[in-house]
């Protein structure tokens, strides 16, 4: 049976390219990027220049601005405590009630202990309000962490505006975003449209390079701490020997992810334009999850009312469909998405919702399939739901609201 991989937004598939880069230096080049000989010079220039890479990527002049590390949460994890680290005049932080878990669990871990956190709320369609976000801002706020696009919902959030109001506030605070889910679906340009950002973070397997490597960009000047200690690498700030295959091949991801945003941005956006509206068309009692706001162009998350969305990720599967109820780091837990309770998403839609995240591999005929068994296994769950009425294809009367 041939695999339709719709779940993109937890990871992607390596590209050919990526790996044919990475090859050498699993075999020839294997040489510690920091010996002092000169047959590892080969590799020391590897990272190098993959650091070059990946700060024009991001739009940045000074290579010197990004660390490798091992993944988003990672990054994620040293740019919230190394900033809060680093500024001892205030406790108190700014986030998003629909953050990805590797921010969400650290807030809540900071509240816990001594730091005043603000959850920020979001409207029906998955939206921040900006008046919400000013009105958080303190003379103590130290930290604003607040992700660009949703992983679930693929809403974008406007991390400009926030970010420039942030220290219009105060350039005391640090403003750190979490980009792991818009890199190489929009562009991200950290000196022109995005000069207000301080951290930023993303991960090498959400743009076809392998798992296990990431990157996060540390502006010069920003207040912050390195939380990993014990060695020279990273110019001090991120102890441990590079994992040069891994950085080259996100570098060689980078180039890639870069050279295809139109085609991100029109041909993947139309295959799931075209999925959201068949879908939409065929099954009664949908609805489209932050289809009211700006969305990254590759995700479509769809709640179908009255049956569970574990049912239909199980029958999704027996037709070779690769999908997801959600974020990959909570797709084991039967607890409906945090996400769609802030968006205040009602009881009969939330744990029926299905995510669909596409690729630059995804094809129309892998949307013609979806499209063509997704409709009957929503019927047939229904079925065999209680709260609805199998003969008028509809809820029954007393099925909840």
């Amino acid at each position: 049976m041939q695999t339709i991989y719709m779940d993109n937004n937890a990871t992607t598939a390596v590209a050919p390219e990526v790996l044919d880069a990475m090859v050498p230096y699993f075999t020839t080049e294997y040489y510690n990027p920091s010996s002092m000989y000169e047959r590892a010079l080969g590799t020391m220039h590897a990272v190098r220049d993959s650091r070059a890479s990946v700060a024009t990527f991001l739009g940045v002049a000074d290579p010197t601005q990004i660390l490798f590390t091992s993944c988003a949460t990672e990054s994620n994890n040293a740019a919230i405590l190394g900033a809060l680290r680093a500024n001892a005049f205030g406790r108190h932080v700014i986030t998003s009630s629909v953050e990805h878990p590797s921010v969400d669990e650290i807030c809540k871990d900071l509240a816990r202990n001594g730091h005043e956190v603000t959850f920020l709320p979001v409207d029906s369609s998955g939206r921040l309000n900006v008046r919400d976000f000013v009105r958080a801002l303190r003379s103590d706020t130290a930290l604003v962490t607040i992700m660009h696009g949703n992983n679930e919902t693929g809403v974008v959030f406007p991390i400009e505006q926030l970010s420039r109001i942030a220290h219009e506030t105060s350039p005391k605070i640090v403003f750190h975003t979490d980009a792991t889910q818009t890199a190489g679906k929009l562009p991200l340009d950290l000196t022109n449209a995005l000069p207000h950002v301080d951290l930023l973070s993303f991960s090498g397997h959400k743009i076809h390079a392998p798992k296990g490597v990431g990157a996060l960009f540390v502006r010069r000047g920003t207040a912050w701490k390195p939380h990993m200690l014990g060695g020279h690498q990273e110019s001090g700030r991120r102890a441990g020997t590079e994992n040069v295959p891994y950085i080259v091949g996100l570098a060689r991801a980078c180039e890639l992810a870069a050279a295809g945003l139109d085609d991100e941005n029109t041909r993947v956006r139309a295959l799931r334009d075209r999925l959201e509206s068949g879908l939409s068309a065929t099954i009664p009692f949908v609805q489209v999850n932050g289809g009211g706001a700006e969305r990254l162009p590759n995700t479509l998350n769809i709640s179908c009312h009255y049956i569970e969305g574990e049912g239909m990720l199980y029958q999704l599967d027996s037709y070779g469909i690769c999908a997801s109820s959600g974020s990959a780091c909570t797709s084991g837990s039967l607890e409906p998405s945090h996400v769609l309770r802030a968006m205040k998403v009602p009881f009969t839609a939330v744990h029926g919702s299905v995510r669909f995240s596409l690729s630059r591999y995804n094809t129309d005929e892998d949307v013609d399939h979806v499209l063509d068994v997704f409709p009957t296994i929503v019927a047939n769950l229904r079925k065999v739901s209680p709260y609805w009425d199998t003969q008028l294809n509809r809820p029954r009367p007393d099925a909840p609201r």
